[in-house]
């Protein structure tokens, strides 16, 4: 059987699914939507597509936050801890171009469709230039992403000021000398907090549910590398002891005006931010409980507080969306998501997901390993699991956090354990390299 593979993104989970099928010598093309690699970190006042904003950094630290074919040493080794935007798109870029991906990428190109005929080809459908155009290929990698449909939360009225979602703040300058209302205690909610009240009149920011607050920085150290010096202990344990810690060194978070943390250590992604807390406490962002209700520009909380606003910034998630899929076929927006491993399916043998996880830390170093995993099974040097149904339930009812039951929460793993069950699957055979192959100019045809 030809391998031909189609990858649907070249973002940084798709330009290591391309990298690592090319590694081995399989016929492989990734369609992408923009006009270069990068994904969601190529910054862009363009609303068209799903960037981060003007000053986002990474939140976890480049040292694990990096591909093992290709670290920020071997880019740049000046690298600060937490890089800023611009940095990780050039990365990602000269990643591409290290392991010469580029011919195999055919940008400005939208996945309109996929079907799947059989175990042996999936019809993809693709529009580039308003054209539409049909391709047939043995096997499909979804590498889209997860941070590109908004959800908007529902409140009962109307607010009739500005009414945005994240997906649509690129800078706080438009919001100067606004009443800002920022809705979430995420890490997108608690950097737009951050960043409006540099220039707002106001800004307040409502919560829901208590957040678990994680400075960038333990004892010097940036705090997921502080953190894994603990990876060894049980998650349980470990969770507690995180949260002794933090209340030390923060103390609780009505000490701010903020919901108290009712669950465990990471019921909810915990938010890496070193400065809302500080920007609170000096006054510039003001804490808020949930809303009740809208009535033209005021807002009610849950308190009876009433307050007016300019604009509203919602940052509430995004959907788990496959709009190339009928929903018959597949549809995860509302959970579960029973995949084993984040990747494969419990029926269809010939379709992989990679990067469709969301870890307490970065998601390409595990991209890069469902990556070599997802290759060397194509490559017949590994075969799945014969209970692969039982393993893909699993996912569901045993996940590595008891996490609060919403849709955003489906796909959630530990960093650690989440790499360790990976490299364990990997062939013991397997070494890391970064192989060079000459035959990667040449364009595959389609």
């Amino acid at each position: 059987m030809h391998l031909k593979v189609a990858v649907i993104g070249a973002g940084p989970s798709g330009i290591t699914a391309l990298k690592n099928l090319l590694d081995q010598g399989i016929d492989a093309l990734a369609f992408e939507r923009n006009e270069e690699v990068g994904g969601n970190w190529i910054y862009s006042e363009n609303e068209s597509h799903s960037s981060v904003f003007e000053n986002t950094h990474i939140i976890s630290s480049k040292t694990l936050s990096q591909y093992e074919d290709f670290t920020f040493d071997d880019f740049d080794p000046e690298a600060a801890d937490y890089p800023d935007h611009d940095t990780l798109r050039r990365y990602f870029q000269a990643y591409g171009k290290k392991f010469n991906l580029y011919p195999h990428i055919q940008f400005g190109t939208l996945v309109k469709h996929c079907q799947r005929i059989d175990g042996k080809t999936w019809h993809i459908t693709t529009e580039k230039d308003g054209v539409e155009a049909t391709h047939t290929f043995s096997h499909l990698v979804v590498s889209n992403g997860h941070h590109w449909k908004p959800r908007y939360p529902e409140y009962p009225g109307d607010f009739t000021g500005e009414y945005i979602h994240s997906h649509n703040f690129k800078k706080a300058a438009p919001f100067a000398e606004k009443r800002v209302l920022v809705i979430g205690g995420g890490n997108s909610a608690c950097d737009v907090a951050v960043e409006t009240s540099r220039v707002s009149k106001m800004t307040a920011i409502s919560w829901r549910r208590g957040y678990q607050i994680v400075p960038k920085f333990f004892f010097g150290k940036p705090s997921d590398k502080f953190a894994e010096t603990s990876k060894w202990l049980p998650i349980k344990i470990r969770g507690f002891f995180n949260k002794i810690l933090l209340r030390i060194m923060l103390g609780d978070n009505s000490q701010y005006g903020l919901r108290p943390v009712t669950g465990p250590f990471g019921a909810t992604h915990p938010t890496i931010n070193d400065e809302l807390l500080h920007r609170i406490r000096h006054g510039k962002v003001k804490p808020r409980l949930d809303i009740k209700r809208f009535e033209g520009k005021n807002v009610i909380f849950e308190d009876g507080k009433s307050e007016e606003f300019d604009s509203i910034i919602a940052c509430t998630g995004y959907w788990l969306s496959h709009p190339f899929f009928d929903k018959e076929f597949i549809d995860y927006s509302e959970g579960p998501v029973p995949l084993y491993l984040k990747m494969f399916h419990p029926e269809y043998q010939n379709l992989y997901f990679i990067g469709m996880f969301q870890p307490l830390g970065c998601i390409w170093p595990g991209a890069e390993l469902q990556s070599k995993l997802m290759a060397q099974e194509l490559m017949g040097k590994w075969k799945r699991p014969e209970n692969i149904r039982e393993l893909c339930e699993r996912e569901v009812t045993h996940p590595h956090f008891q996490q609060v039951n919403t849709p955003r929460h489906t796909i959630t793993v530990d960093y650690h354990l989440f790499v360790k069950a990976l490299k364990k699957n990997l062939p013991k055979s397997y070494v890391s390299k970064n192989p060079k192959k000459e035959n990667r100019s040449k364009t595959v045809s389609t």
